[in-house]
């Protein structure tokens, strides 16, 4: 009997059909290609059919055995609002990991586990949402601005790094099986946008050419031709006047025409109603539907799709051959995810329950957060001696606050160990620790003194060090939050300031005061302004939103049982005057955004982190310094451990043009590399380089990327700044 066959997915009990009716449903003939079966399938469905597939609630069809299905799901870190599941790192964590290997296994993890939740809630009947195969991750927008609240969800600042990490991730998401497709990622959000989070509804980012395709593109143009991503995202704003997800030019002539991109898109929450309610392209919600469709948006997040598709159809605003495109990709996804063939012949359908939130995928989120950690300053104090501590006070609002290991678009912890957590579980007996949360993040709502208690000021007097955990958390850095968060700094989900907090200011000064040495840990997504605070701190530790395992992945490395190598994938600036205007899209505005155009001076610049031990540098070779455009080159350079630990090393190769007639970035970031070197160990790293790709810019006139004849300076390095080896490289 074909129902036996059937995957258990298929419960024919739900459905009117027969067993014969269903047995003769060619959709269902695994002997058939996808597409064939795809279109058989589509021919059975009536418009109204078609349509009510359209949203990202799509409603059972019981009479061609097709069952409910919900769209919307998230993993931007780990199987996220499902349930329990593993906790990485937050996006812009995994990115100052600057390793996409590590990144690759992390999201093999976590569609493991969205694999083994949706059979599990097929099992049990449950169609709900963030139980499907679809997910709407990564967020692969430039973090252009350190203001912007949603900034965190991404990989940071540099489209070259945000390639690279997204590429990996998705490749993991989306699994390696020949013919089925283990997830569905999606690329998000098409394709300019960075905020305000206040106006993303109405907003219109207005962007030059240049911009478009040397900064906000090439991350997206990774993940649809390297990493073939099956989904992609639209914007709520407008991009140059069009509707991000109702854009002819993005998502016809750019993503499909030019990349050759053949999965479906789907818009952002509200992002169509927006397209007549707030953008005003258009004058009526069916006309938002038509327009929607017909450019290329298949999958409406929201009713705009299936509450007015049938009345765009009869004012003739779209025919129903335009509708059966879009429902006609929908579909071949659901098909190559293997939800209309028999589970025993699905590989993935086979993945067991148990593996969800296990201890090897624990370990895995350690170890993930381990490598996150990125060390900013350090004068001696760190690693920590224990056998030389007796006292550590323990200050901050972060210190055993849950929400800041989480960051946004995660999933729920079995056993999250937060920082004061993973410090006693570490010192146990050996030494005496004190902890107060002394201060709130941003405010005090008990009596606004901004001040330490004199019996916590007392603790850290007699302390041998003092640690302070602050920063920030989700509830003030995130997604848009309408008539929510207004305050000093803070509005509607973005920053207002970069600054740090005053009332943690405060609570740090008087720390320093007493002379006790103070080590900072910052858990946060974002860069954050110290106010001088730099200068008089012992040492300081970015953690960002470190996951469930954070408290003892920090701990690891304040004690030296874990030596960071975590490097910025932001720049940190010295203050708010330092910025742009927030809502300028050109990437030379004021003094610049990102690294890549930035003329002042940073706190710490991009590709920053320290270590416990020293890298030295060496021997930067080139196989050829003068080509044409279109030839390869090599270079290779020597790293040492010359210190006294283990360690690991990011060495990074920035390409700068020296003579350019174009206003150009002052460098970008074109490779790099994790290395792992014992002390005294010694390694030749190779890279490899094309000119047409790694040394172009974006001619806006012919349309394409062009290569000006001159001198290049490789720069390789420890950072965007701590430039080692230099070698010009010049092209005919």
């Amino acid at each position: 009997m074909r129902l036996l066959l059937l995957s258990f997915s298929f419960f024919y009990l739900m459905f009117s059909s027969t067993a014969q009716e269903l047995e003769e449903s060619d959709h269902f003939n695994v002997n058939l290609d996808f597409e064939t079966r795809t279109s058989i399938l589509l021919s059975k469905m009536t418009l109204k059919e078609k349509i009510s597939q359209l949203g990202n609630n799509a409603p059972a069809i019981p009479r061609l055995g097709v069952l409910e299905y919900n769209w919307w799901n998230e993993c931007l870190h780990g199987v996220a609002r499902a349930g329990t599941a593993t906790v990485f790192p937050q996006a812009i964590g995994m990115a100052a990991t600057f390793n996409p290997n590590l990144i690759n296994d992390v999201a093999v993890v976590i569609s493991d586990e969205a694999r083994a939740k949706h059979h599990e809630a097929l099992r049990n009947n449950d169609y709900s949402q963030y139980k499907g195969l679809t997910f709407w991750s990564p967020n692969i927008n430039i973090f252009r601005d350190p203001r912007w609240g949603r900034g965190h969800e991404t990989y940071g600042e540099d489209p070259y790094l945000t390639g690279q990490i997204g590429t990996q991730f998705v490749k993991g998401l989306q699994g390696n099986d020949p013919k089925y497709l283990k997830l569905v990622a999606t690329a998000k959000h098409f394709a300019v946008h960075s905020g305000p989070e206040s106006e993303r509804h109405f907003f219109n980012a207005n962007v030059n050419q240049r911009d478009l395709w040397e900064t906000y593109l090439p991350a997206f143009k990774d993940l649809v031709i390297d990493a073939n991503v099956y989904s992609v995202m639209g914007a709520y704003n407008r991009v140059n006047g069009e509707s991000a997800s109702a854009s002819n030019y993005l998502l016809q002539e750019i993503l499909r025409d030019k990349w050759g991109f053949n999965g479906y898109v789907v818009s952002d929450c509200g992002a169509i109603n927006d397209i007549h309610a707030n953008h005003k392209i258009v004058k009526t919600p069916e006309e938002s539907a038509a327009l929607g469709v017909i450019t290329g948006c298949d999958l409406n997040c929201g009713g705009i799709y299936q509450n007015h598709l049938q009345e765009s159809v009869t004012l003739g605003l779209i025919s129903e051959k335009e509708i059966d495109i879009a429902v006609y990709r929908l579909f071949l996804a659901r098909m190559k995810l293997g939800m209309f063939d028999p589970a025993e012949i699905v590989s993935y359908a086979q993945i067991p329950f148990d593996i969800n939130n296990s201890q090897k995928h624990d370990e895995l989120s350690l170890k993930t957060a381990q490598s996150s950690m990125t060390l900013l300053k350090n004068n001696g104090v760190l690693p920590i001696d224990i056998n030389k501590i007796n006292k550590i006070a323990v200050v901050g609002p972060n210190a055993d606050n849950i929400n800041a290991l989480l960051g946004n678009y995660h999933g729920t912890p079995s056993s999250p160990v937060t920082f004061i957590n993973g410090l006693n579980d570490y010192i146990g007996k050996r030494a005496e620790i004190t902890y107060s949360k002394g201060v709130d993040l941003v405010k005090d709502g008990a009596d606004g003194l901004n001040l330490l208690s004199d019996s916590i000021i007392e603790d850290v007097k007699k302390a041998d060090l003092a640690i302070f955990v602050g920063g920030l958390d989700a509830t003030w850095e995130g997604e848009e939050m309408p008539g929510g968060i207004n305050v000093d700094g803070f509005y509607n989900g973005d920053r207002t300031r970069i600054e740090m907090p005053e009332i943690q200011q405060n609570a740090i000064k008087a720390m320093i005061d007493t002379g006790t040495p103070v080590v900072l840990v910052l858990m946060a997504g974002s860069s954050i302004a110290l106010s001088g605070l730099e200068k008089e701190l012992d040492a300081i530790l970015m953690a960002w939103y470190p996951g469930q395992r954070g408290g003892d992945a920090t701990t690891s490395v304040l004690f030296g049982d874990y030596n960071p190598g975590g490097k910025l994938p932001v720049t940190f600036y010295s203050s708010t005057s330092e910025l742009p205007d927030f809502k300028d899209y050109n990437m030379q505005a004021g003094k610049g955004f990102t690294y890549r155009y930035y003329k002042g001076e940073a706190l710490y610049p991009f590709g920053h982190g320290l270590s416990y031990t020293n890298f030295k540098y060496s021997k930067l070779r080139a196989d050829k310094t003068n080509l044409n455009e279109k030839e390869i080159f090599k270079i290779s350079f020597n790293v040492k451990n010359i210190g006294d630990y283990d360690g690991d090393e990011v060495v990074q190769v920035y390409i700068k043009d020296l003579e350019s007639k174009l206003k150009m970035p002052i460098k970008q970031l074109r490779s790099f590399k994790r290395v792992s070197l014992n002390k005294g160990d010694e390694k030749i790293v190779e890279f490899e380089f094309k000119p047409i790709e790694d040394f172009s810019y974006y001619d806006a006139d012919q349309q394409k990327y062009m290569v000006e004849k001159g001198s290049f300076e490789i720069q390789v390095g420890s950072s965007s700044q701590d430039i080692r080896l230099k070698k010009i490289i010049y092209v005919d």
